[in-house]
């Protein structure tokens, strides 16, 4: 039985530096890699802003970086307060510590619902939209049992699979993934289903600004919180080329447990999730297989993940590197995506320097990050 009796660490943002955050996150080519590398540098989501033209431009950018302002900042903190929500900080007690651990963690979470959700165990159920009855019964029910055994059940509030799962844990807990704006569920007609999940037990998640319609390459970011935020992934009818997969995808490269519910040879809703046995998925023909697997996971202490911003702390950003060695470290570079590492030993330089002449590259939109850390040169049209 997972013990739903989460520990909280971490230190609550001031008002302050919650408006800091958001700007930062909320600026141009500011992505949660680059947030973080920012903070490491700067010391501050404040100390950040105020370098932000500076570093673009040392890193070659031809036109001035839009830096969110404070109104802006201000209006969407209190659209989110109005429609009951808060926005999260990656350092919080409250921030699911799973997910805190994945590379590139969101540094703000949208949330609106029942917060003590956000740090129980939880796995992820996804699957088809077009679900099978047997499909959607087989989701329930694993949905189910593992509420009763304490998980929270995490979903991408989608059709079929992921709707079935959400209402058979209404009872015990779920969360609920969005890829728009917490105002912004989709599809529509499960609008009703989300209200009831976060006026009950559960809550609902997002990374994007309130207002973010969701588009088709959302879908992949709200599948990789999913992932992020879960021990493991069962997936229940999924095509071969369905999202699910990619939820898959991104959970073993998490670490996370890939769980995959075997179906017909003859049924094309099952053609991905038997390819996922084929790469080694646990075979899963019923919830105990599930809870089995998940038990000796459960038990870590996923708490002791990154901070971004210790809240206080004012850090002296260091000198930036000459020119010459700008030039070494930019040369090393290419469309090929390589490892920081690689870069450092290749060039012999400071780390401290290649990170810094990444981060103004990025911030100049003439750098590509990777998975795995990998990053390379953009190339210039």
């Amino acid at each position: 039985m997972a013990d739903g009796s989460a520990r909280q660490t971490g230190i609550a943002l001031t008002d302050r530096q919650r408006i800091a955050w958001l700007r930062l996150i909320r600026s141009d080519n500011v992505g949660p890699a680059t947030f973080r590398d920012l903070i490491n540098h700067c010391g501050s989501a404040e100390n950040a802003l105020a370098m932000l033209p500076e570093l673009s431009a040392r890193g070659g950018a031809t036109r001035s970086i839009r830096v969110a302002s404070v109104s802006d900042a201000e209006r969407e903190l209190e659209m989110v307060q109005r429609h009951g929500a808060r926005f999260l900080g990656i350092g919080e007690p409250d921030y699911p510590p799973a997910l805190r651990q994945i590379d590139g963690a969101p540094p703000l979470l949208a949330v609106k619902g029942n917060l003590s959700e956000a740090t129980r165990p939880s796995f992820g159920v996804v699957g088809s939209r077009n679900a099978s009855i047997s499909g959607a019964k087989f989701a329930a029910m694993i949905a189910r049992d593992g509420g009763r055994a304490g998980y929270t059940i995490t979903s991408g509030l989608a059709r079929g699979i992921d709707t079935a799962a959400h209402r058979a844990s209404l009872p015990t807990g779920t969360i609920a993934v969005l890829a728009g704006g917490l105002d912004q569920p989709y599809p529509p007609e499960n609008i009703p289903l989300l209200d009831e999940i976060t006026q009950g037990s559960g809550l609902a998640i997002s990374e994007m600004p309130f207002g973010w319609e969701p588009r088709a390459r959302d879908f992949p970011r709200r599948n990789r919180l999913i992932s992020g935020i879960t021990l493991g992934v069962v997936v229940i009818e999924a095509a071969e080329r369905s999202g699910s997969l990619i939820t898959a995808r991104m959970a073993a490269e998490f670490g996370r447990l890939v769980f995959a519910v075997p179906g017909s040879p003859l049924d094309p809703r099952c053609q991905g999730t038997n390819g996922l046995l084929k790469q080694g998925a646990i075979v899963t023909t019923g919830s105990q297989d599930v809870l089995d697997g998940l038990a000796p996971l459960s038990q870590l202490d996923l708490f002791d993940g990154p901070m971004v911003e210790e809240p206080g702390r004012s850090g002296v950003p260091m000198l930036p590197p000459d020119d010459d060695d700008r030039s070494i470290i930019v040369s090393a570079l290419g469309p090929t995506p390589v490892d920081v590492d690689d870069i450092i030993r290749h060039t012999g330089l400071a780390a401290s320097s290649v990170y810094l002449v990444l981060l103004e590259l990025d911030l100049a939109g003439r750098l590509h990050r990777h998975v795995g850390g990998l990053v390379s040169l953009a190339m210039e049209h």
